[in-house]
Parts: C-alpha cells; structure tokens; sequence
C-alpha cells in the first residue's frame, strides 16, 4: 500500500532519478462551470458577478490521494461589460505535498456581431509549495537529499488566455502557467557512488475548451463539451461531456476521460443565482481496479450577483 502510494506521488509530482515533467495542474470533472481557473479571457463573461467554490477528492480510499478546494470569483468592470476581473484560489494535495496558488484574472472583451464576443486575458499570481519527505515511504533511509522540508517556497506564475462566445457557442485556447519552475531541483550519490539527480519541473499546460448548446425541445437542451490538455512530456488529456438540460433546472450528464476514467454529473439551478454540481468519476485504469480506490468525488456550488436586473434575462448555459 506505501509503495503504491509512493509510485502515485513520484509521477503526479514528478520527482524521478532523472528529469520529468508531469501534469501538475488542478484536475476537474465540472470544467464548464470553472472555466476561470485554466483561461483569464473567461473573467467577465457571465455578465454577473459570479462566486464559485468547488471541492474534488480524488482516488478515495488511497492514502494521501489528492484533494483539491477551489475557490474563483470573477465580474465585469464598468458599465460596458468590456473589462472583466477575476480571482482565484486553490489548494492542492497529494501526499506529502500542499501547494496553495492565488491568481488575479485580467480580461478585455471585443464584440464581433450581434452575439459573438472575443475575449482576452491575462493571470497574474503565485503559489506555494510544501513537501514534507518525511511522509514519504523512503527506500534509503540515509539519505541526505530528503532531510530537509520544504516550507512555503513560493513561485510566481503568469498565464494568457483567448476566449469566444456566443449565447450557444464557446471556445478557449490558454496557458494558465507560463512559467516553467523547478520545484526542486537537487543531486546526490547512490550506493554505488553513482551520481542521482532529481527534479520536479512544472512544465507549461496547454487548454482548449469548447462546448454548444442545442435545443432538442422547448424543454430539453444538449450540451456537449470537450476539455483538451497538452503538457509536453506526458500523454494528452481529453475530457469529452453530455450533458443534458431539463426544463433550465435540472442537468444529467456522462463523461469520459480518455483511457483514464468515467463519469456521472448532476446539477440543479436551485435559484437564478445559485446552482449545485455533483460529479463521480471511476478509473479505467488498473489503478481503478484496487480495493483502495473508492472513485473520485467533486462537488460544486456557484453563486451569482446580477447588478442591473432582479434575474438574467438571457439565461447563460456556460
């Protein structure tokens, strides 16, 4: 079981006897209600302030597995809706290590007909990292490299981002970390005076996002989406959704991560301005196939502040 989870925080982190570079972003299930957190451009583009806090735990049952709470907050500026504002907070943990990052979203938005906007945005921030080794199952005993913690070690982050929307349609291209930072970058010498290196580099992530709305009755809306992360070093990531829309209340979905898991979603637009998301993935890896691994939970909850009307008088599906 030490073993196992020892192996799952090697590769999600990255540390290695060489130099790897993982996919180490935040994971979602409900990635077309929390946009905000991989593409800036989004900030703004619900017309509304709108207040979102999420929590995922992932691999239940699996000791140290990763849990993620998410917190954004993101509004147009002005009476032009043309400048939006957004903020974000995360906590991130997978065994021994919690890294906390904090953002600031900038976007400015051009019409480009009727209904179509195109957004820009940049992400300004930071995050810092804990990793405390001595939680870590340690084949070496001895060894100096894992004698020391780290505390707080703090990494600035910059990230852009490009976003178009209609009142159906949307799609987004981003980088939300430019910034390639090595975590920890250390050297030491084996049992036979060979010399190891280790590093845990965070390498770029590449979004592109995408969704439409269709109207099967008056009362029942499709909603498909797709979720593609590219990081260089690790497989591609694709999320495919469907989602189905009830009588503008009411969401069933299913989605699949490709090779990796599957998914149910619920959601229930309590109000105008609250709405609720529950979202359980089971693996289709091997990893899915241990007695440790109970699947992953996410549950969400938006909240919405519409300053110019007593409701949204056109009804935002993304």
């Amino acid at each position: 079981m030490n073993k196992l989870l020892t192996i799952c925080i090697l590769v999600a982190f990255g540390f290695s006897m060489t130099t790897v570079s993982a996919q180490q972003d935040a994971q979602y299930t409900q990635y077309m209600y929390n946009t905000i957190s991989v593409n800036p451009a989004y900030a703004g583009s619900r017309g509304v302030l709108s207040i979102m806090g999420l929590h995922r735990s992932q691999w239940v049952g699996l000791d140290g597995a990763p849990r993620t709470q998410t917190l954004t907050l993101n509004t147009p500026i002005g009476d032009s809706e043309r400048l939006g504002l957004g903020l974000s907070i995360v906590n991130d943990e997978i065994g021994p290590t919690d890294e906390t990052y904090f953002d600031i979203d900038f976007s400015y938005t051009i019409p480009t007909s009727d209904t179509g906007k195109l957004s820009f945005g940049i992400k300004a921030g930071g995050h810092l990292l804990n990793v405390d080794f001595q939680r870590l199952t340690q084949f070496n005993g001895n060894d100096a490299l894992f004698e020391n913690n780290i505390d707080n070690k703090f990494s600035p982050n910059v990230g852009a981002g490009v976003y178009y929307h209609t009142d159906r349609f949307y799609v987004g291209l981003s980088a939300p970390n430019l910034l390639e930072t090595d975590h920890f970058d250390e050297s030491t010498t084996d049992s036979n005076s060979t010399a190891v290196s280790f590093l845990a580099e965070e390498r770029i992530n590449y979004y592109l996002i995408a969704g439409h709305v269709f109207d099967i009755n008056p009362d029942v809306k499709f909603k498909p989406a797709v979720l593609t992360k590219l990081v260089f070093g690790a497989p591609l990531q694709v999320d495919l959704s469907a989602n189905f829309l009830l009588y503008d209340r009411l969401t069933l979905g299913a989605a699949y991560r490709w090779s990796a898991a599957v998914t149910g979603t619920i959601g229930f637009q309590i109000s105008d301005s609250m709405m609720i998301g529950f979202a359980y993935d089971r693996e289709t890896t091997q990893l899915g196939q241990t007695q440790f691994n109970d699947g992953s939970y996410e549950v969400m909850l938006r909240f919405e502040l519409f300053k110019k009307y007593n409701r949204m008088l056109t009804p935002r599906f993304f």
